[in-house]
């Protein structure tokens, strides 16, 4: 469970800030998403390669 301490004299839009970059950071919606449905492992194997190649060609794009 995530829990956010609030500083004396915080404001609340800055401690709501906090808590939604905590969400974000430790992944909770993105988990769930995946684990909705099984994803045999030579199809995520797949989708990583896709995902460095297209990196890795928007760093090569960076560099020209």
């Amino acid at each position: 469970m995530i829990k956010i301490e609030i500083k004396e004299g915080e404001n609340i839009e800055r401690a709501l800030k906090r808590y939604k970059r905590k969400h974000r950071n430790v992944k909770v919606m993105q988990n769930l998403r995946e684990r909705q449905f099984f994803t045999k492992p030579s199809v995520k194997r797949r989708r990583e390669i896709q995902k460095a190649s297209y990196i890795q060609s928007l760093r090569d794009q960076e560099d020209i």
